[in-house]
C-alpha cells in the first residue's frame, strides 16, 4: 500500500498525522523593527493541521534581513514574540519549523535595522529594483565582500539563531539554502568568485552550507536541522553552470552524512522558471538517504500521484494554504478553495493574512 497525502510520517521523534507541508512563504507582517506579532501568531495557528508548518524566511542576523517587515531571531525580544506564535501552533496539536533566512546581497538598507550591511561571498549588484516601505522601489545597492570574519560571524548567527528557535518551542530549524539567499550565493559559481577556502570547487564552495549544517547540529542535535535547496533555480539573478547536476548531488551526499531531519528541495517551474535538470531530484535523494520534501505548484491530485510514486516522503504547498487555512480539510474533503489576494501578500495588516475563511 502507498502512502497518501493523508497518511501519518514518522519524521524523526515527531509523527505527522499527514503528509502535507505548509512551505516557508514571506508575508512581512513582522513590526518595523522586525519582531513577530500577534497577528502572525494567529495566523499560523490557524494553519496548524497541516502536518508540519515551515515559517516564512527568518533573519538570522541584522545583516541577513533585507526584505521589509521580515522577522528575525537575534534578540531576546523576537525569540519570546516567537514563543508565543511555538505555542499558538502546538495548543492546536501542530507542529512548526523554523526557517533561517540570511538574504545576503538581496537586500536594501531601508529594509534593514540601523548599521546593518548587505555582505555577500562576491562584491555584486543584482539587477532589478527591490521594494521598501520608505521609499518604495529602490535599485539593489552592491553587496560587499565578506572578510573571513564576517563569514565565521554569519555562521556563528545561524548557530544562535537555531539556539533561540529551540529556546522558543519550535520542533526544529529548516536552513533556507534556495533562491539565490546567501548559503545559495556560496554555493553559485556566478556569485561566488572567491579564490580562497570558500570559492572555486564545489567543496570549498559548500563549505559555508556545510559548516552551517554541521554547527547547527552539534548546537541542537541532527533531528532538529533541517535544509532547502534550489537545484536548477535562477531566482535572485541565479544562473545555470556546466556541473551543477554532479556538484548538486555531491552536496546531497555530504548532508546526508550528518543525518538531517530532511532534505527540501524546491522547483520553481510552476511558476514559470525553467524546470530542474532531469533527474536531479531523484539523484539527490538517493545521496541524501533521508526524508525529502518535494514542492512547486503541487495540488491535491499531483501529489497523490508522487507520493504513490515514491518520489517523497512529504510534499509541500505554498500558495493554495495562504488563502485556504484548512487546506488539508479541504483536500480531503474535496471541498473547493478560496482564491488568494495576490495583492495582499506582502501588505501590512490582516487583510489577506488571517482574514481567509475556513469551511463552514
Amino acid at each position: 500500500m502507498y502512502p497518501t497525502l493523508f497518511s501519518s510520517f514518522d519524521l524523526g521523534r515527531l509523527t505527522l498525522p499527514n503528509r502535507m507541508v505548509m512551505a516557508p512563504m514571506t508575508r512581512s507582517r513582522a513590526d518595523q523593527d522586525h519582531t513577530p506579532t500577534a497577528l502572525m501568531a494567529e495566523y499560523y495557528g490557524q494553519r496548524a493541521s497541516g502536518g508540519l508548518l515551515i515559517t516564512e524566511g527568518v533573519a538570522p542576523t541584522a545583516n541577513g534581513c533585507g526584505y521589509a517587515r521580515i522577522p528575525g531571531i537575534w534578540s531576546e525580544e523576537q525569540t519570546d514574540a516567537w514563543a508565543q506564535i511555538a505555542d499558538a501552533v502546538h495548543a492546536k496539536g501542530g507542529r512548526i519549523a523554523m526557517q533561517l533566512m540570511h538574504t545576503g546581497r538581496v537586500g536594501h538598507p531601508h529594509n534593514m535595522p540601523e548599521g546593518a550591511r548587505i555582505l555577500a561571498p562576491s562584491q555584486s549588484t543584482l539587477s532589478g529594483e527591490m521594494y521598501t516601505d520608505e521609499q518604495g522601489p529602490q535599485p539593489y545597492p552592491a553587496a560587499e565582500e565578506m572578510e573571513e570574519a564576517e563569514i565565521q560571524a554569519a555562521i556563528a548567527g545561524f548557530v544562535q539563531a537555531g539556539k533561540n528557535a529551540i529556546e522558543a518551542g519550535f520542533d526544529l530549524v529548516e536552513i533556507h539554502g534556495a533562491n539565490g539567499y546567501l548559503v545559495d550565493q556560496f554555493l553559485s559559481p556566478c556569485t561566488n568568485l572567491r579564490a580562497d577556502a570558500w570559492g572555486g570547487s564545489i567543496e570549498n564552495r559548500a563549505r559555508f552550507a556545510l559548516q552551517v549544517a554541521q554547527s547547527l547540529v552539534a548546537a541542537i542535535g541532527a533531528d532538529k536541522v533541517a535544509i532547502r535547496l534550489s537545484p536548477g533555480g535562477v531566482f535572485n539573478d541565479i544562473q545555470p553552470w556546466p556541473e551543477q547536476e554532479d556538484d548538486f548531488v555531491w552536496l546531497a551526499g555530504e548532508l546526508g552524512k550528518l543525518e538531517l531531519a530532511y532534505l527540501h528541495l524546491v522547483d520553481h517551474s510552476a511558476m514559470g522558471a525553467p524546470p530542474p535538470p532531469e533527474g536531479i531530484k531523484q539523484a539527490m535523494r538517493r545521496a541524501f538517504d533521508g526524508p525529502l520534501i518535494l514542492s512547486g505548484g503541487y495540488n491535491a491530485q499531483s501529489a497523490e500521484a508522487d507520493l504513490a510514486a515514491g518520489k517523497g516522503e512529504l510534499v509541500a504547498f505554498g500558495r493554495p494554504w495562504i488563502s485556504n487555512p484548512d487546506l488539508p480539510e479541504r483536500y480531503q474533503a474535496e471541498s473547493p478553495l478560496n482564491d488568494p489576494d495576490f495583492s495582499t501578500f506582502y501588505t501590512p495588516g490582516a487583510k489577506g493574512y488571517t482574514d481567509y475563511p475556513s469551511m463552514g
